[in-house]
């Protein structure tokens, strides 16, 4: 059995990029033998706190020292490179938001063996959709939405549940020298940075599968 942990934020495109290209190389793989996919909590600015109406655009030309003409031609770039991998990318509609809470959720999918899919759905929430990923009640909705309890829901977001499980996971991170997102450790032996093509993912499946 092969195990990939992948490091990730939902406040990155490339994350959702990149895990589009890891499940092509798995579809192609699946013949070979057993994965499991663990998806780990990533904060690319952790002290995120957007005000509430922020201008995506104009958030992120001060952050590189751009203009706003600058910030969406990257952004356009960007859902080019998107639609390339099959997502429907809007990133005029997006909302600035701190991911802490969307990281906490997605602990509690885990143990609901609903990981995989909370992943997808807060990705998809915040690139195609625009959704605020940082209002605890989209958050509740999405958890719902996928079956989630509503109490448990409740619980977690009015108290620190999986608060331990998230600095945990950027403890390790920090340990592996990972400072950028999505980052894929296999078997715990070789990490691949980035959202490679299809093609390095096969190949690594194939050479840790071969071992």
């Amino acid at each position: 059995m092969i195990q990939i942990e992948v490091w990730s934020d939902i406040n990155c495109p490339f994350c959702y990029i990149g895990k589009r290209h890891l499940e092509a190389a798995l579809e192609k793989f699946s013949d070979k033998g057993d994965v499991v996919v663990e998806w780990k909590s990533f904060e690319l600015d952790p002290m995120a706190n957007p005000p509430k109406g922020a201008n995506h655009h104009e958030l992120l030309a001060k952050k590189y020292n751009k203009d706003v003409a600058w910030a969406k031609e990257m952004d356009k770039n960007l859902t080019d490179m998107a639609r390339k991998s099959g997502l429907d990318f809007h990133m005029e509609k997006q909302v600035p938001a701190n991911s802490f809470n969307a990281h906490r959720l997605i602990h509690l999918a885990k143990q609901n063996h609903l990981q995989d899919q909370m992943k997808e759905r807060l990705l998809k929430a915040k690139f195609t959709e625009g959704k605020d990923i940082g209002d605890t009640e989209v958050l509740k909705l999405l958890g719902i939405e996928l079956g989630l309890d509503q109490k448990e829901l409740d619980e977690l977001f009015s108290g620190n549940r999986f608060v331990t499980d998230v600095r945990e996971d950027e403890e390790i991170a920090t340990e592996l020298g990972i400072r950028g997102v999505p980052f894929f450790v296999f078997n715990k032996k070789y990490g691949v940075s980035g959202a490679q093509p299809v093609e390095v993912f096969s190949e690594i499946l194939d050479k840790v599968n071969n071992e």
